[in-house]
Protein backbone atom coordinates (compact mmCIF):
# COMPACT_ATOMS: atom_id res chain seq x y z
CA UNK A 1 0.00 0.00 0.00
CA UNK A 2 1.28 3.49 -0.83
CA UNK A 3 2.54 5.46 2.14
CA UNK A 4 0.63 8.77 2.42
CA UNK A 5 2.42 11.63 4.28
CA UNK A 6 0.40 14.70 5.28
CA UNK A 7 2.39 17.95 5.65
CA UNK A 8 1.01 21.27 6.95
CA UNK A 9 3.32 24.30 7.03
CA UNK A 10 2.24 27.15 9.31
CA UNK A 11 5.84 27.94 10.30
CA UNK A 12 5.93 31.64 9.17
CA UNK A 13 2.96 32.67 11.36
CA UNK A 14 4.11 30.69 14.40
CA UNK A 15 7.67 31.94 14.07
CA UNK A 16 6.52 35.58 13.80
CA UNK A 17 4.29 35.32 16.86
CA UNK A 18 7.04 33.60 18.84
CA UNK A 19 9.47 36.36 17.89
CA UNK A 20 6.98 39.08 18.89
CA UNK A 21 6.27 37.28 22.18
CA UNK A 22 10.02 37.03 22.87
CA UNK A 23 10.51 40.72 22.07
CA UNK A 24 7.65 41.73 24.39
CA UNK A 25 9.14 39.64 27.17
CA UNK A 26 12.55 41.18 26.67
CA UNK A 27 11.07 44.72 26.77
CA UNK A 28 9.11 43.92 29.92
CA UNK A 29 12.20 42.47 31.59
CA UNK A 30 14.21 45.53 30.57
CA UNK A 31 11.70 47.93 32.06
CA UNK A 32 11.57 45.88 35.27
CA UNK A 33 15.32 46.18 35.68
CA UNK A 34 15.82 49.73 34.38
CA UNK A 35 12.68 51.65 34.75
CA UNK A 36 13.16 55.26 33.49
CA UNK A 37 11.32 57.79 35.61
CA UNK A 38 10.18 59.59 32.50
CA UNK A 39 7.96 56.68 31.36
CA UNK A 40 4.49 56.69 32.89
CA UNK A 41 3.02 53.66 34.68
CA UNK A 42 0.42 53.32 31.94
CA UNK A 43 3.15 52.35 29.49
CA UNK A 44 4.45 49.63 31.77
CA UNK A 45 0.94 48.27 32.20
CA UNK A 46 0.31 48.38 28.46
CA UNK A 47 3.51 46.46 27.77
CA UNK A 48 2.57 43.81 30.36
CA UNK A 49 -0.93 43.45 28.85
CA UNK A 50 0.59 43.25 25.36
CA UNK A 51 2.87 40.43 26.52
CA UNK A 52 -0.12 38.53 27.93
CA UNK A 53 -2.23 39.07 24.81
CA UNK A 54 0.61 37.98 22.54
CA UNK A 55 0.98 34.74 24.56
CA UNK A 56 -2.77 34.10 24.30
CA UNK A 57 -2.69 34.84 20.58
CA UNK A 58 0.23 32.49 20.13
CA UNK A 59 -1.70 29.71 21.88
CA UNK A 60 -4.73 30.33 19.68
CA UNK A 61 -2.62 30.28 16.54
CA UNK A 62 -1.00 27.05 17.68
CA UNK A 63 -4.45 25.54 18.37
CA UNK A 64 -5.77 26.71 14.99
CA UNK A 65 -2.68 25.35 13.29
CA UNK A 66 -3.28 22.02 14.95
CA UNK A 67 -6.92 22.05 13.82
CA UNK A 68 -5.83 22.99 10.33
CA UNK A 69 -3.36 20.12 10.28
CA UNK A 70 -6.06 17.71 11.45
CA UNK A 71 -8.61 18.98 8.94
CA UNK A 72 -6.07 18.93 6.14
CA UNK A 73 -5.11 15.41 7.15
CA UNK A 74 -8.75 14.33 7.19
CA UNK A 75 -9.32 15.93 3.78
CA UNK A 76 -6.34 14.21 2.29
CA UNK A 77 -7.22 10.88 3.90
CA UNK A 78 -10.79 11.23 2.66
CA UNK A 79 -9.45 11.65 -0.84
CA UNK A 80 -7.25 8.61 -0.38
CA UNK A 81 -9.94 6.31 0.99
CA UNK A 82 -12.46 7.47 -1.61
CA UNK A 83 -9.99 6.96 -4.42
CA UNK A 84 -9.44 3.28 -3.56
CA UNK A 85 -11.92 0.44 -3.85
CA UNK A 86 -9.64 -2.15 -2.27
CA UNK A 87 -11.23 -2.75 1.13
CA UNK A 88 -8.04 -3.80 2.94
CA UNK A 89 -6.20 -0.70 1.69
CA UNK A 90 -9.05 1.58 2.76
CA UNK A 91 -9.22 0.06 6.23
CA UNK A 92 -5.50 0.41 6.80
CA UNK A 93 -5.41 4.06 5.71
CA UNK A 94 -8.41 4.88 7.90
CA UNK A 95 -6.94 3.22 10.98
CA UNK A 96 -3.40 4.62 10.63
CA UNK A 97 -4.79 8.13 10.13
CA UNK A 98 -6.99 7.91 13.22
CA UNK A 99 -4.06 6.81 15.39
CA UNK A 100 -1.90 9.59 14.03
CA UNK A 101 -4.53 12.31 14.55
CA UNK A 102 -5.60 11.23 18.03
CA UNK A 103 -2.19 10.01 19.23
CA UNK A 104 -3.91 6.81 20.36
CA UNK A 105 -1.89 3.79 21.38
CA UNK A 106 -4.12 1.33 19.53
CA UNK A 107 -6.98 1.44 17.07
CA UNK A 108 -9.57 -1.15 16.07
CA UNK A 109 -12.05 -1.06 13.20
CA UNK A 110 -15.01 -3.44 13.39
CA UNK A 111 -17.58 -4.17 10.67
CA UNK A 112 -20.72 -6.28 10.56
CA UNK A 113 -20.27 -9.61 8.81
CA UNK A 114 -22.88 -11.37 6.65
CA UNK A 115 -24.55 -12.68 9.82
CA UNK A 116 -24.82 -9.26 11.47
CA UNK A 117 -22.01 -9.84 14.00
CA UNK A 118 -19.33 -7.23 14.64
CA UNK A 119 -15.98 -8.59 13.54
CA UNK A 120 -12.60 -6.88 13.91
CA UNK A 121 -11.34 -6.25 10.40
CA UNK A 122 -8.16 -4.40 11.27
CA UNK A 123 -6.20 -3.56 14.44
CA UNK A 124 -3.21 -1.19 14.31
CA UNK A 125 -0.86 0.42 16.80
CA UNK A 126 0.94 3.78 16.99
CA UNK A 127 3.87 2.31 15.02
CA UNK A 128 1.56 1.62 12.03
CA UNK A 129 1.84 -2.10 12.57
CA UNK A 130 -0.84 -4.73 12.95
CA UNK A 131 -1.65 -5.41 16.60
CA UNK A 132 -0.36 -8.74 17.86
CA UNK A 133 -2.99 -11.36 18.68
CA UNK A 134 -2.08 -11.13 22.39
CA UNK A 135 -2.80 -7.37 22.35
CA UNK A 136 -6.19 -7.45 20.66
CA UNK A 137 -8.30 -7.28 23.84
CA UNK A 138 -10.42 -4.10 24.15
CA UNK A 139 -13.47 -2.88 26.02
CA UNK A 140 -16.48 -4.60 24.52
CA UNK A 141 -18.69 -2.70 26.95
CA UNK A 142 -17.82 0.58 25.23
CA UNK A 143 -18.17 -0.96 21.78
CA UNK A 144 -21.56 -2.51 22.55
CA UNK A 145 -22.83 0.78 23.96
CA UNK A 146 -21.90 2.59 20.74
CA UNK A 147 -23.49 -0.14 18.64
CA UNK A 148 -26.69 -0.17 20.70
CA UNK A 149 -27.11 3.60 21.09
CA UNK A 150 -25.49 4.73 17.85
CA UNK A 151 -23.80 7.55 19.81
CA UNK A 152 -20.03 8.09 20.22
CA UNK A 153 -18.31 7.50 23.56
CA UNK A 154 -15.43 9.50 25.06
CA UNK A 155 -13.77 8.89 28.39
CA UNK A 156 -10.60 10.59 29.54
CA UNK A 157 -10.02 8.09 32.33
CA UNK A 158 -12.05 4.89 32.17
CA UNK A 159 -10.66 3.78 35.54
CA UNK A 160 -12.53 6.64 37.23
CA UNK A 161 -15.45 7.03 34.84
CA UNK A 162 -18.60 5.88 36.71
CA UNK A 163 -20.03 4.51 33.44
CA UNK A 164 -17.23 1.98 33.04
CA UNK A 165 -15.08 1.83 36.19
CA UNK A 166 -16.82 -1.30 37.42
CA UNK A 167 -16.33 -3.21 34.15
CA UNK A 168 -13.90 -6.10 34.43
CA UNK A 169 -12.29 -5.46 31.05
CA UNK A 170 -11.60 -1.82 31.96
CA UNK A 171 -9.85 -2.89 35.14
CA UNK A 172 -7.97 -5.95 33.83
CA UNK A 173 -6.75 -4.19 30.69
CA UNK A 174 -5.90 -1.00 32.63
CA UNK A 175 -7.72 1.11 30.05
CA UNK A 176 -7.67 4.86 30.47
CA UNK A 177 -8.35 7.11 27.48
CA UNK A 178 -11.00 5.59 25.18
CA UNK A 179 -12.63 7.01 22.07
CA UNK A 180 -15.27 5.07 20.10
CA UNK A 181 -17.49 6.33 17.28
CA UNK A 182 -20.03 4.54 15.06
CA UNK A 183 -19.74 4.05 11.31
CA UNK A 184 -23.05 4.82 9.64
CA UNK A 185 -24.38 4.28 6.14
CA UNK A 186 -27.88 5.66 5.56
CA UNK A 187 -28.49 5.91 9.34
CA UNK A 188 -27.58 2.25 9.81
CA UNK A 189 -24.63 1.40 12.08
CA UNK A 190 -22.36 -0.77 9.97
CA UNK A 191 -19.35 -0.76 12.28
CA UNK A 192 -17.35 1.13 14.89
CA UNK A 193 -13.96 2.79 15.22
CA UNK A 194 -12.35 2.23 18.63
CA UNK A 195 -9.15 3.90 19.88
CA UNK A 196 -7.59 3.78 23.34
CA UNK A 197 -4.49 4.45 25.39
CA UNK A 198 -3.54 2.33 28.37
CA UNK A 199 -0.93 4.77 29.69
CA UNK A 200 -2.15 8.36 29.45
CA UNK A 201 -5.35 9.79 30.88
CA UNK A 202 -7.04 12.81 29.34
CA UNK A 203 -5.50 12.03 25.92
CA UNK A 204 -8.70 12.58 23.95
CA UNK A 205 -10.86 15.71 23.91
CA UNK A 206 -14.34 16.56 22.73
CA UNK A 207 -12.66 18.16 19.76
CA UNK A 208 -11.08 14.79 18.91
CA UNK A 209 -14.48 13.17 19.31
CA UNK A 210 -16.19 15.66 16.95
CA UNK A 211 -13.36 15.39 14.46
CA UNK A 212 -13.38 11.60 14.52
CA UNK A 213 -17.20 11.42 14.28
CA UNK A 214 -17.14 13.62 11.17
CA UNK A 215 -14.41 11.53 9.63
CA UNK A 216 -16.19 8.30 10.54
CA UNK A 217 -19.22 9.23 8.44
CA UNK A 218 -17.12 9.71 5.34
CA UNK A 219 -14.97 6.68 6.12
CA UNK A 220 -18.13 4.57 6.50
CA UNK A 221 -19.22 5.49 2.98
CA UNK A 222 -15.77 4.72 1.59
CA UNK A 223 -15.69 1.38 3.42
CA UNK A 224 -19.17 0.50 2.19
CA UNK A 225 -18.18 1.40 -1.36
CA UNK A 226 -15.14 -0.82 -1.05
CA UNK A 227 -17.29 -3.64 0.32
CA UNK A 228 -19.78 -3.22 -2.51
CA UNK A 229 -16.93 -3.21 -4.99
CA UNK A 230 -15.53 -6.40 -3.46
CA UNK A 231 -18.99 -7.97 -3.63
CA UNK A 232 -19.46 -6.90 -7.24
CA UNK A 233 -16.00 -8.17 -8.12
CA UNK A 234 -16.73 -11.50 -6.42
CA UNK A 235 -20.02 -11.73 -8.31
CA UNK A 236 -18.26 -10.82 -11.53
CA UNK A 237 -15.66 -13.49 -10.90
CA UNK A 238 -18.43 -16.03 -10.36
CA UNK A 239 -20.21 -14.87 -13.49
CA UNK A 240 -16.97 -15.08 -15.44
CA UNK A 241 -16.32 -18.55 -14.06
CA UNK A 242 -19.86 -19.58 -14.93
CA UNK A 243 -19.50 -18.10 -18.40
CA UNK A 244 -16.26 -20.01 -18.94
CA UNK A 245 -17.97 -23.16 -17.70
CA UNK A 246 -20.91 -22.57 -20.04
CA UNK A 247 -18.50 -21.96 -22.92
CA UNK A 248 -16.73 -25.22 -22.14
CA UNK A 249 -20.06 -27.04 -21.94
CA UNK A 250 -21.22 -25.34 -25.13
CA UNK A 251 -18.05 -26.37 -26.93
CA UNK A 252 -18.18 -29.92 -25.55
CA UNK A 253 -21.69 -30.59 -26.91
CA UNK A 254 -21.41 -33.25 -29.60
CA UNK A 255 -24.24 -31.71 -31.58
CA UNK A 256 -23.60 -28.60 -33.62
CA UNK A 257 -25.32 -25.52 -32.16
CA UNK A 258 -25.79 -22.13 -33.81
CA UNK A 259 -27.72 -19.22 -32.30
CA UNK A 260 -28.95 -16.27 -34.33
CA UNK A 261 -31.04 -13.15 -33.74
CA UNK A 262 -34.39 -12.51 -35.34
CA UNK A 263 -32.64 -10.79 -38.25
CA UNK A 264 -30.91 -14.12 -38.88
CA UNK A 265 -27.46 -12.86 -37.95
CA UNK A 266 -25.34 -15.59 -36.32
CA UNK A 267 -24.49 -14.84 -32.67
CA UNK A 268 -22.70 -17.99 -31.48
CA UNK A 269 -21.55 -21.34 -32.78
CA UNK A 270 -19.79 -24.21 -31.04
CA UNK A 271 -16.90 -26.36 -32.18
CA UNK A 272 -19.19 -29.18 -33.27
CA UNK A 273 -20.99 -26.78 -35.63
CA UNK A 274 -17.63 -25.76 -37.08
CA UNK A 275 -16.70 -29.39 -37.63
CA UNK A 276 -20.05 -30.42 -39.10
CA UNK A 277 -20.39 -27.46 -41.46
CA UNK A 278 -16.71 -27.26 -42.37
CA UNK A 279 -16.57 -23.56 -41.39
CA UNK A 280 -14.81 -21.62 -38.63
CA UNK A 281 -16.53 -19.37 -36.09
CA UNK A 282 -14.83 -16.38 -37.71
CA UNK A 283 -16.55 -17.27 -40.97
CA UNK A 284 -19.97 -17.57 -39.30
CA UNK A 285 -20.35 -15.29 -36.25
CA UNK A 286 -21.79 -11.93 -37.28
CA UNK A 287 -22.71 -13.20 -40.73
CA UNK A 288 -26.23 -13.80 -42.13
CA UNK A 289 -27.48 -17.37 -41.91
CA UNK A 290 -28.30 -17.38 -45.60
CA UNK A 291 -24.68 -16.82 -46.63
CA UNK A 292 -23.13 -19.12 -44.03
CA UNK A 293 -25.64 -21.94 -44.51
CA UNK A 294 -26.33 -21.48 -48.21
CA UNK A 295 -26.87 -25.23 -48.92
CA UNK A 296 -29.54 -25.30 -46.17
CA UNK A 297 -31.21 -21.94 -46.81
CA UNK A 298 -34.05 -23.38 -48.90
CA UNK A 299 -34.94 -25.77 -46.05
CA UNK A 300 -34.42 -23.35 -43.17
CA UNK A 301 -36.14 -20.19 -44.39
CA UNK A 302 -39.77 -21.42 -44.26
CA UNK A 303 -39.14 -23.14 -40.90
CA UNK A 304 -37.65 -19.99 -39.38
CA UNK A 305 -40.68 -18.06 -40.54
CA UNK A 306 -42.86 -20.53 -38.62
CA UNK A 307 -40.82 -19.93 -35.45
CA UNK A 308 -41.24 -16.16 -35.83
CA UNK A 309 -45.00 -16.53 -36.05
CA UNK A 310 -45.80 -19.21 -33.45
CA UNK A 311 -42.66 -19.37 -31.23
CA UNK A 312 -42.80 -23.17 -31.21
CA UNK A 313 -39.78 -25.51 -31.68
CA UNK A 314 -39.43 -27.62 -34.79
CA UNK A 315 -37.68 -30.97 -34.58
CA UNK A 316 -36.68 -33.84 -36.80
CA UNK A 317 -35.87 -31.98 -40.03
CA UNK A 318 -33.69 -34.05 -42.32
CA UNK A 319 -31.42 -32.65 -44.99
CA UNK A 320 -28.76 -33.97 -47.32
CA UNK A 321 -26.87 -30.90 -48.48
CA UNK A 322 -23.58 -30.77 -50.33
CA UNK A 323 -21.14 -28.72 -48.26
CA UNK A 324 -18.09 -27.06 -49.90
CA UNK A 325 -15.59 -28.60 -47.47
CA UNK A 326 -17.20 -32.01 -46.87
CA UNK A 327 -19.28 -32.90 -49.86
CA UNK A 328 -22.65 -34.58 -49.37
CA UNK A 329 -23.66 -35.08 -45.73
CA UNK A 330 -26.72 -36.30 -43.86
CA UNK A 331 -28.00 -33.88 -41.21
CA UNK A 332 -30.85 -33.90 -38.73
CA UNK A 333 -31.91 -30.44 -37.58
CA UNK A 334 -33.96 -29.01 -34.74
CA UNK A 335 -34.94 -25.35 -34.45
CA UNK A 336 -36.22 -23.60 -31.33
CA UNK A 337 -36.82 -20.00 -30.20
CA UNK A 338 -34.56 -18.54 -27.53
CA UNK A 339 -36.19 -17.54 -24.24
CA UNK A 340 -36.59 -13.81 -23.87
CA UNK A 341 -38.27 -11.20 -21.67
CA UNK A 342 -42.08 -11.09 -21.66
CA UNK A 343 -42.32 -13.99 -24.07
CA UNK A 344 -40.43 -12.05 -26.73
CA UNK A 345 -37.78 -14.27 -28.26
CA UNK A 346 -34.48 -12.53 -29.05
CA UNK A 347 -33.63 -15.16 -31.64
CA UNK A 348 -33.46 -18.87 -32.21
CA UNK A 349 -31.13 -21.84 -31.99
CA UNK A 350 -30.35 -24.44 -34.64
CA UNK A 351 -29.06 -27.84 -33.52
CA UNK A 352 -27.29 -30.04 -36.07
CA UNK A 353 -26.93 -33.78 -35.70
CA UNK A 354 -24.38 -35.16 -38.14
CA UNK A 355 -25.80 -38.52 -39.20
CA UNK A 356 -23.51 -39.00 -42.19
CA UNK A 357 -21.52 -41.78 -40.59
CA UNK A 358 -24.64 -43.28 -39.02
CA UNK A 359 -26.39 -43.39 -42.40
CA UNK A 360 -23.32 -44.94 -43.98
CA UNK A 361 -23.16 -47.63 -41.30
CA UNK A 362 -26.88 -48.27 -41.62
CA UNK A 363 -26.51 -48.72 -45.37
CA UNK A 364 -23.62 -51.09 -44.78
CA UNK A 365 -25.70 -53.02 -42.24
CA UNK A 366 -28.60 -53.32 -44.66
CA UNK A 367 -26.20 -54.60 -47.28
CA UNK A 368 -24.68 -56.99 -44.74
CA UNK A 369 -28.13 -58.24 -43.80
CA UNK A 370 -28.76 -59.04 -47.45
CA UNK A 371 -25.54 -61.03 -47.46
CA UNK A 372 -25.92 -62.64 -44.02
CA UNK A 373 -29.10 -63.68 -42.24
CA UNK A 374 -30.30 -61.03 -39.72
CA UNK A 375 -30.67 -63.84 -37.20
CA UNK A 376 -26.99 -64.64 -37.59
CA UNK A 377 -26.03 -60.99 -37.26
CA UNK A 378 -27.88 -60.75 -33.95
CA UNK A 379 -25.92 -63.72 -32.62
CA UNK A 380 -22.56 -62.12 -33.38
CA UNK A 381 -20.84 -60.16 -30.62
CA UNK A 382 -18.22 -57.81 -32.12
CA UNK A 383 -16.44 -57.72 -28.75
CA UNK A 384 -16.00 -61.50 -28.61
CA UNK A 385 -15.42 -62.57 -32.20
CA UNK A 386 -13.32 -65.71 -32.30
CA UNK A 387 -12.72 -68.44 -34.83
CA UNK A 388 -14.56 -71.69 -34.19
CA UNK A 389 -18.16 -72.66 -33.52
CA UNK A 390 -20.56 -74.99 -31.76
CA UNK A 391 -22.15 -78.30 -32.73
CA UNK A 392 -25.80 -78.04 -33.74
CA UNK A 393 -28.34 -80.27 -35.51
CA UNK A 394 -29.65 -78.52 -38.63
CA UNK A 395 -31.52 -79.16 -41.83
CA UNK A 396 -29.37 -78.18 -44.82
CA UNK A 397 -30.83 -77.14 -48.20
CA UNK A 398 -28.88 -76.92 -51.44
CA UNK A 399 -30.57 -75.54 -54.59
CA UNK A 400 -28.71 -75.37 -57.91
CA UNK A 401 -29.85 -74.00 -61.27
CA UNK A 402 -29.91 -76.72 -63.91
CA UNK A 403 -28.41 -76.00 -67.33
CA UNK A 404 -26.88 -72.73 -66.23
CA UNK A 405 -23.41 -73.47 -67.59
CA UNK A 406 -24.61 -73.88 -71.19
CA UNK A 407 -27.05 -71.01 -70.74
CA UNK A 408 -24.23 -68.67 -69.66
CA UNK A 409 -22.42 -69.22 -72.95
CA UNK A 410 -25.21 -67.47 -74.89
CA UNK A 411 -25.39 -64.17 -72.93
CA UNK A 412 -23.19 -61.20 -72.18
CA UNK A 413 -21.94 -61.08 -68.57
CA UNK A 414 -24.23 -58.17 -67.65
CA UNK A 415 -27.31 -59.99 -68.98
CA UNK A 416 -26.22 -63.22 -67.35
CA UNK A 417 -25.89 -61.60 -63.91
CA UNK A 418 -29.28 -59.94 -64.27
CA UNK A 419 -31.03 -63.26 -65.00
CA UNK A 420 -29.04 -65.11 -62.32
CA UNK A 421 -29.97 -62.58 -59.65
CA UNK A 422 -33.67 -63.06 -60.34
CA UNK A 423 -33.40 -66.84 -59.82
CA UNK A 424 -31.21 -66.53 -56.72
CA UNK A 425 -33.46 -63.85 -55.25
CA UNK A 426 -36.50 -66.13 -55.67
CA UNK A 427 -34.67 -68.92 -53.85
CA UNK A 428 -33.39 -66.68 -51.06
CA UNK A 429 -36.82 -65.13 -50.49
CA UNK A 430 -38.36 -68.58 -50.15
CA UNK A 431 -35.76 -69.54 -47.51
CA UNK A 432 -36.17 -66.29 -45.56
CA UNK A 433 -39.96 -66.63 -45.47
CA UNK A 434 -39.42 -69.86 -43.55
CA UNK A 435 -36.95 -68.03 -41.24
CA UNK A 436 -34.02 -69.99 -42.60
CA UNK A 437 -30.45 -68.76 -42.88
CA UNK A 438 -29.00 -68.19 -46.33
CA UNK A 439 -25.40 -69.24 -45.84
CA UNK A 440 -24.02 -68.25 -49.23
CA UNK A 441 -24.47 -68.18 -52.98
CA UNK A 442 -22.13 -70.59 -54.76
CA UNK A 443 -22.19 -69.34 -58.32
CA UNK A 444 -25.59 -70.53 -59.52
CA UNK A 445 -26.38 -72.41 -56.27
CA UNK A 446 -27.86 -71.45 -52.92
CA UNK A 447 -26.90 -72.99 -49.55
CA UNK A 448 -29.20 -72.51 -46.57
CA UNK A 449 -29.94 -74.11 -43.21
CA UNK A 450 -32.64 -74.18 -40.56
CA UNK A 451 -32.65 -74.54 -36.75
CA UNK A 452 -29.75 -72.17 -36.20
CA UNK A 453 -28.98 -69.79 -34.74
CA UNK A 454 -32.62 -69.72 -33.57
CA UNK A 455 -33.97 -73.16 -32.50
CA UNK A 456 -36.80 -74.43 -34.75
CA UNK A 457 -38.35 -77.77 -33.69
CA UNK A 458 -39.89 -78.19 -37.16
CA UNK A 459 -36.71 -77.21 -39.04
CA UNK A 460 -36.90 -80.14 -41.47
CA UNK A 461 -40.47 -79.24 -42.44
CA UNK A 462 -39.43 -75.62 -42.89
CA UNK A 463 -36.67 -76.71 -45.26
CA UNK A 464 -39.15 -78.76 -47.32
CA UNK A 465 -41.65 -75.89 -47.44
CA UNK A 466 -38.86 -73.56 -48.56
CA UNK A 467 -37.94 -75.98 -51.39
CA UNK A 468 -41.57 -76.16 -52.55
CA UNK A 469 -41.75 -72.35 -52.45
CA UNK A 470 -38.62 -72.18 -54.62
CA UNK A 471 -40.26 -74.42 -57.18
CA UNK A 472 -43.45 -72.33 -57.17
CA UNK A 473 -41.47 -69.10 -57.45
CA UNK A 474 -39.56 -70.42 -60.45
CA UNK A 475 -42.82 -71.32 -62.20
CA UNK A 476 -44.09 -67.78 -61.59
CA UNK A 477 -40.79 -66.38 -62.83
CA UNK A 478 -41.04 -68.33 -66.08
CA UNK A 479 -44.18 -66.36 -66.90
CA UNK A 480 -42.07 -63.19 -66.96
CA UNK A 481 -38.98 -64.51 -68.79
CA UNK A 482 -38.52 -65.53 -72.41
CA UNK A 483 -38.28 -69.28 -73.08
CA UNK A 484 -34.53 -69.02 -73.58
CA UNK A 485 -34.13 -67.78 -70.01
CA UNK A 486 -36.44 -70.27 -68.32
CA UNK A 487 -34.32 -72.41 -66.01
CA UNK A 488 -35.07 -74.67 -63.03
CA UNK A 489 -33.57 -75.64 -59.69
CA UNK A 490 -32.60 -79.05 -58.42
CA UNK A 491 -32.92 -79.23 -54.61
CA UNK A 492 -31.38 -81.54 -52.03
CA UNK A 493 -32.19 -81.57 -48.26
CA UNK A 494 -30.50 -83.49 -45.45
CA UNK A 495 -30.75 -83.40 -41.65
CA UNK A 496 -27.80 -83.94 -39.29
CA UNK A 497 -25.14 -82.42 -37.02
CA UNK A 498 -22.84 -79.63 -38.16
CA UNK A 499 -20.50 -77.13 -36.56
CA UNK A 500 -21.70 -73.53 -36.97
CA UNK A 501 -19.29 -70.68 -36.43
CA UNK A 502 -16.62 -68.42 -37.85
CA UNK A 503 -14.05 -69.76 -40.27
CA UNK A 504 -11.25 -67.94 -42.05
CA UNK A 505 -8.74 -65.48 -40.58
CA UNK A 506 -8.79 -62.40 -38.42
CA UNK A 507 -8.87 -60.24 -41.57
CA UNK A 508 -11.55 -62.21 -43.43
CA UNK A 509 -14.27 -64.19 -41.65
CA UNK A 510 -17.17 -66.26 -42.84
CA UNK A 511 -20.02 -67.53 -40.66
CA UNK A 512 -20.95 -70.97 -42.05
CA UNK A 513 -21.87 -74.58 -41.30
CA UNK A 514 -19.35 -77.39 -41.71
CA UNK A 515 -19.93 -81.15 -41.42
CA UNK A 516 -20.93 -84.32 -43.20
CA UNK A 517 -24.58 -83.27 -43.18
CA UNK A 518 -23.67 -80.30 -45.38
CA UNK A 519 -21.71 -82.48 -47.84
CA UNK A 520 -24.54 -85.03 -47.98
CA UNK A 521 -27.13 -82.37 -48.80
CA UNK A 522 -24.93 -81.10 -51.61
CA UNK A 523 -24.38 -84.56 -53.09
CA UNK A 524 -28.15 -85.18 -53.09
CA UNK A 525 -28.74 -81.84 -54.85
CA UNK A 526 -26.19 -82.77 -57.51
CA UNK A 527 -28.31 -85.82 -58.36
CA UNK A 528 -31.66 -84.01 -58.44
CA UNK A 529 -33.26 -83.30 -61.80
CA UNK A 530 -34.62 -79.90 -62.85
CA UNK A 531 -37.56 -79.05 -60.62
CA UNK A 532 -36.97 -82.12 -58.44
CA UNK A 533 -36.78 -81.96 -54.60
CA UNK A 534 -34.90 -84.85 -52.98
CA UNK A 535 -34.78 -85.47 -49.22
CA UNK A 536 -32.91 -88.09 -47.18
CA UNK A 537 -34.42 -90.81 -45.01
CA UNK A 538 -33.73 -88.76 -41.87
CA UNK A 539 -35.68 -85.79 -43.24
CA UNK A 540 -38.51 -87.94 -44.52
CA UNK A 541 -38.94 -89.51 -41.06
CA UNK A 542 -39.62 -86.01 -39.65
CA UNK A 543 -42.00 -84.76 -42.35
CA UNK A 544 -43.77 -87.88 -43.58
CA UNK A 545 -47.08 -86.89 -41.99
CA UNK A 546 -46.98 -83.41 -43.55
CA UNK A 547 -45.88 -84.03 -47.15
CA UNK A 548 -46.55 -86.21 -50.13
CA UNK A 549 -43.35 -87.98 -51.15
CA UNK A 550 -42.31 -91.07 -53.05
CA UNK A 551 -39.29 -93.26 -52.72
CA UNK A 552 -36.62 -92.53 -55.32
CA UNK A 553 -33.64 -94.47 -56.55
CA UNK A 554 -30.86 -94.52 -53.93
CA UNK A 555 -27.95 -92.26 -54.75
CA UNK A 556 -24.37 -93.40 -54.97
CA UNK A 557 -22.87 -90.18 -53.76
CA UNK A 558 -19.21 -89.33 -54.13
CA UNK A 559 -17.32 -90.11 -50.93
CA UNK A 560 -20.07 -92.35 -49.57
CA UNK A 561 -19.53 -96.13 -49.24
CA UNK A 562 -23.22 -96.94 -49.06
CA UNK A 563 -26.05 -95.64 -51.28
CA UNK A 564 -28.18 -92.90 -49.78
CA UNK A 565 -31.89 -93.57 -49.61
CA UNK A 566 -33.80 -90.53 -50.88
CA UNK A 567 -37.40 -89.47 -51.40
CA UNK A 568 -38.84 -87.08 -53.96
CA UNK A 569 -41.20 -84.50 -52.47
CA UNK A 570 -44.39 -84.00 -54.47
CA UNK A 571 -46.15 -81.47 -52.26
CA UNK A 572 -47.67 -80.68 -48.87
CA UNK A 573 -50.57 -82.68 -47.48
Amino acid sequence: MTEHTIQINDAPIAQTLSAVELLARQIADYFKQKRPASIPNQVYEAISQLQTQIAILNQRVSHLAQEKRQLSALTEVSQVVNSSLELDDVLQVVMDTIIRLTQAERGFLMLRDEYGNMVTRIARNWEHESVDATEKAFSRTVVNQVIDNGAPVLTTNAQQDPRFSSQESIISLNLRSILCVPLRVKSVVTGVIYADNRIHSGLFSTHDLDLLAAFANEAAVAIENARLFASVRETLDKVTELKNLMNNVFDSIASGVITADMEEKILLCNRAAERILGLTSLQMVGQPLQSSLMPLSALLEPELEKIRSNQQPIQGLEARPTLPERGQVDLRLSLSPLNGVQHQSPGFAIVFEDETEKKRLEAQRRLFERMVSPAVIQQLNPEKLALGGKRQQISVLFADIRGFTSFSETLQPEQLVSVLNRYLAAAADAVLREEGTVDKFLGDAVMAWFNAPIPQPDHSLRAVRAALSIRSAIIALHAELPPSSQLSFGVGIHRGDAVLGLVGSERRLDYTAIGDSVNTARRIQENALAGQILITQDVYAEVADAVYAKEATPILAKGKREPIQVYEVIGLR
